[in-house]
Order: structure tokens, then sequence, then C-alpha cells
């Protein structure tokens, strides 16, 4: 009955944080090699796993806690291996049950919460009480999407429990759940209601890490930003976040026994990515990370060696690369400085809420002011006035490389500008008056973004695109989380961020438009189609192949013809490396490698 099945994914996450009491004396005397690390953003919103939804949040609850699977580090095509499991999980020969075996002996942090300060052992009922947080009406069913409609008896679970916390009751992490099965502490099974093949990738990501009831029922709702989980960094104390400024890991003393890899790609060995092998992890002793939402002094701060890596700004590149070439100037490779390449799996989009009064609605002169504001996009201006041409610009919600990716990036049905002529056409259609090329009754259309030097850039232009046919918006600029939380609430008619693939299936962006998946879910549009959802459910049970992927074009080109979001750019990153910085390899699938970092501390060019 059973067979072994070797699962292959991408997801997100990586960064810095877990709380353990350990005296600063010893903390500070344990303090060896030290990681400097930066983040483009105010900070995460959240150190809670179940409450996280952001790459932010990713980054940092990764090094915090852990999933069932991890990617390997350096293999590519991305492939997923065990992490809190002793081995990849058995699933029936129907695709149905998945049968589970943890790794004995791995810790919790020691905290408070546990008898003697000191953390207990990972057991499988901790799994289970992890995932049903997520069927938890405190935590709004912000990630509830990532097992909606999967697991057998799951949404009836979270169904029940909510009518019994409306009708005043306690939510019941005992109650049973027909798809959970403890067999004993450390073998549990799971039965699927469909064979999904996406259900593999859901075990990488870390809304679905696993954190021990203890910690969350003695934190309360400092739990929030008092982590504790398995992870190989933790957090000494709550004031190691300062919010919106900085995070400070250590070293967790306790954590399980975990290696440098020794599988890598060919490219590797050239690239001083191997000499670590079986190095017991992590090597760092301390992670510094700090916040910046403005890009200019982040890149300062990696310029004079205080970073050991960054992601090079749009102003960055005529510092430090040949324009034409794309390649690191003599000047910085003479420093010892590297520079990566990396095509992301990217869906960079501005957003529409289906619900707003004026711009939603799915009736013909609704869809036709969405198009016109699409037809007066110039997705070639912004590529190379803010991303120096680096970018692939294409149509639709599927980004290069995966399967129903529109050949050459255009799809037969595109609304793709800047055609202002047509744009205009779709305003009248709209109902609007168009007076000497300009529309006249329209009311000014709120716009959301995140603040930052690229963020004004991309404003100001699409200001001046719109302005082409009269279209006023009022620009937001706001911190990262409160752009995701204006998203969440429905209160942004407008707005614009990037979507990160979690893994390398177009299932994971076409799921952006699912209703059951609507804010705080990720299907921050509010999109709804009967028809699509009728879609969308059938081919998450499609093995790869010419009919599943017609059916990701038929969902990807009923989305373009209803607009309810204008793009698309994926863009490919640049990262640059101090030669301080050992076995570094760029990725934004998965964000829990800092553990693989290493750091010469005597190197010469480092500043002390």
């Amino acid at each position: 009955m059973w067979s072994m099945k070797l699962i292959q994914s991408t997801v997100a996450i990586a960064a810095f944080v877990v709380a353990v009491a350990l005296p600063a004396s010893s903390a500070d005397a344990q303090v060896q090699k030290v990681l400097r690390a930066s983040m483009s953003t105010d900070g995460p919103k959240t150190l809670d796993p179940v409450r996280g939804s952001t790459t932010y949040d990713n980054r940092c609850c990764s090094q915090l806690y852990q999933t069932l699977l991890q990617y390997k580090y350096l293999v590519r095509p991305e492939e997923l291996e065990p992490l809190l499991l002793a081995e990849m999980p058995e699933i029936s020969d129907d695709g149905l049950i998945w049968r589970f075996t943890l790794r004995r002996g791995i810790l919790f942090h020691d905290d408070e919460c546990f008898p003697g300060g000191k953390g207990r052992e990972l057991v499988a009922r901790d799994v289970f009480y992890s995932w049903k947080r997520l069927a938890d009406p405190e935590y709004r069913y912000k990630n509830f999407w990532l097992f909606k409609g999967a697991i057998v008896g799951f949404d009836e679970y979270k169904d029940a429990q909510a009518a019994r916390v409306d009708a005043g009751g306690e939510f019941e992490y005992d109650a049973p759940v027909e798809g959970f099965r403890l067999i004993n502490d450390f073998e549990f099974e799971v039965t699927l209601k469909r064979a999904v093949r996406q259900f593999q990738w859901k075990l990488a990501m870390f809304q679905t890490a696993i954190v021990p009831r203890e910690a969350v029922e003695f934190h309360g709702d400092r739990f929030n930003r008092h982590p504790v989980g398995t992870g190989p960094f933790v957090m000494r104390d709550e004031r190691d976040w300062e919010l919106g400024k900085s995070l400070v890991l250590y070293r967790n003393p306790n954590y399980m026994a975990d290696y440098y890899p020794n599988e890598w790609t060919p490219e590797d060995v050239a690239a001083g990515l191997t000499s670590a092998v079986g190095t017991r992890l992590p090597i760092a002793d301390k992670l510094e990370i700090d916040f910046f939402v403005e890009a200019n002094p982040q890149w300062l701060e990696f310029s004079v060696g205080n970073k050991d890596f960054t992601t090079v700004p749009d102003f960055g590149f005529e510092d430090s690369f040949n324009k034409r070439t794309k390649e690191l100037k003599r000047s910085w490779r003479n420093k010892g400085i590297r520079h990566v390449k990396l095509p992301l799996l990217d869906f960079i989009f501005r957003g529409f809420n289906m619900e707003d009064p004026l711009v939603g609605g799915y009736e013909p002169e609704k869809k036709a002011l969405r198009q016109a504001i699409s037809l007066c996009m110039d997705w070639d201006e912004l590529n190379e006035d803010l991303y120096w041409g680096t970018t692939q610009i294409y149509d639709g919600p599927i980004p290069p490389s995966l399967d129903g990716y529109p050949e050459g990036g255009h799809a037969p049905i595109n609304y793709r500008g800047p055609d202002y002529e047509r744009a205009r056409e779709k305003l009248r259609e709209a109902g609007y008056t168009v007076v000497d090329g300009k529309v006249i009754d329209l009311p000014r259309i709120e716009f959301y973004t995140s603040r930052g030097a690229i963020s004004e850039k991309n404003v100001q232009q699409l200001e001046r695109n719109l302005a082409e046919v009269g279209i006023k918006i009022k620009a937001n600029l706001v911190d990262f989380s409160t752009l995701i939380e204006a998203v969440d609430n429905k209160k942004a008619p407008f707005f614009s961020f990037a979507w990160s693939s979690d893994y390398p299936d177009a299932e994971n962006n076409l799921a952006l438009f699912y209703s059951p998946n609507v804010s705080p879910g990720s299907n921050h549009y509010n999109y709804s189609r009967p028809e699509y959802d009728e879609m969308y459910e059938r081919c998450i049970t499609m093995p790869p192949g010419p009919e599943r992927t017609a059916l990701y074009i038929e969902m990807r080109d009923m989305v373009i013809e209803d607009t309810p979001f204008v793009g698309s750019l994926g863009r490919t990153r640049y990262y640059v490396i101090h030669p301080w910085l050992k076995n570094f390899k760029p990725t934004e699938t998965f964000y829990n490698y800092f553990k693989y970092l290493d750091v010469d501390m005597n190197d010469p060019k480092r500043p002390r």
C-alpha cells in the first residue's frame, strides 16, 4: 500500500528570532562569529508563524521555528528534504494517507513556560496543535487557506469551533479532527480529502511551523513577540527585537544535530560553497539584523562594510555595475566583492479590491474602468527607470518558467499599455465622460503602497501615466506593515506590492484568486468567480501535463479579462557579497539559510 515519494518545492522564509532565558554574561561569552544582515522594510509584523504572511515575517520566523520539511540548501532545481521528520513522508498509493515519523531528541528552546525553564522534546501532538491554530478565530483564519478543503474533517472542525466561540465557549484544541491520527509520540497520519499534490509544499511553509502549546498559553498575546520554537537561533529576550529598527538573535545552544549539506550543483564548487560539508549548524554565534525603510542608508552600510551582503537598489546599479554588461565594476571586484544574479518567481502588480464600490465589481462597465487603468501603464518605462532593464514584463499572474506562463510574455488576451486611445475608449465604456482626451467625472482613486525611494518613483510614474487620460489618484505611502493591514482589512481600493511564489507551481499564483482565500487570506483582491473556483478545485488534483497546463491558461486568461490587478513584472535580484561572508548562495524560495552561513572575523577587509 505504501510508497516513499520524494517531494520537491519552493517556499519562502528566513531571518532572525526566538526567546530563551540565557544569562547575559553566558550569551555574550559565546559570541564569536557575528553575521550582520539587513532587511528592506520596517521589519516583521509578527514572530508568530500562524499570524505571519509577508516575506519579512517568513524570514524572521524561519530562524526561530522549523517545519516538517525544508529545501535542500544548494540543490537546484529545488528539492525538499526532512527537517523535523526522520524521513520523507510515506504516501499511500491513492495519495490520500500521509504517514509521518518525527526525529527524536529535538528540543524546544529553553523558556520559562516549561518546568525548570528547560525546553522539552518535540512530539507528534505538537504538530496537530500547531496546525489547529490555523483554525482558531483568534488568528482571523489568516493562513487557514493553506489547508482549506485539504484534510478530512479539518474544515468541519474549524466551523464547529467557530460556532462554539460565537456562542461564548472556548476553542477546543483537544477536540478531534477526523483526518488527524496520532499513532504514538513520534508517528502520526494525515488523511487528505483529495490527492492534492501541492500538500507536499505546504509542509515547508513557515506558517505550518511547529510551536509548543505551553508557550502560547503561558505568554498569551506576548507570544507574538516572545517566540519559542526549535530553530537554530533564539531571541535572548524581548528587548532584542526593537520594533521597526532591528533584531538580534543568538545560536540555539540546544539545537538538534544538523549539518552542512553534502549535495550541491557543479557550479557550487567553484563558488567555494562545498568546503563546509559536515560542519555542525548553525555556524554563526549571533545574528544582527537591521531594518531599513529607505534604501540609501542600507546601501551605505553595505558599502562601508557594516553589512555582510545586500541586494542592489535601483540607484546602486550606477555605483557598482556596468549598465551595458550588467557585470560588477572592477573597482568593486578589487575589494573582493562578488555578485549573484537571481531570477525570481516574481509577480509584481498593482491590485484592485474587487469589493470596492468604485474600482471593484464584475459588470462590463466595472471591468472597463480597470482595463482603462491597465492600458495606461508603461511597464517598459518602469523596467528601465527603476530596475535598469533587468526585469521580465509579462501578462497575467503566472511568472516565467512555470506552466501557464504566456509564450514570450504576451497572452492572447491582454490590456498591456501604454495605449492611451484604447484607455479612453474603455473609460467611455465604463460610463465616464472624456473631454479633450481627459476623463472629467471619475472620482480620485485611493492608492496604497509602501514607503521608500523606489516606491516614490513608482508613484510618480503611475500618476504621470494616468494623467494622460485624466485619471487621478490619492497616493498613500505607508510602512509595509500598515499597507498589509489596509489590504487585509479591505481598506485599500488600489494597491501595490509583490508576490513571490511559495513553490514552483503556477497553482500557487492561481490560488491568489480563489474566493475562499479572500482577505485576510492570500486573495488580496477579494476576487470571486464561481466558474474560476470550479476550475481551481479541478486543477489541484491534476498531475502535470498538457491537460493541466491548458486549464492553467484558461484560468490565467479569465483573470486577465476581469482585471483584478494590473501587471505583471518579474525581477532579477542582484546580490552583492563581501569576501568574509562564506557559504552564501542567495535564494528567495526559502529563508532558513542563515544557519549555513559563516563569517571570517579575521578578514583584514572586515571592519571591526
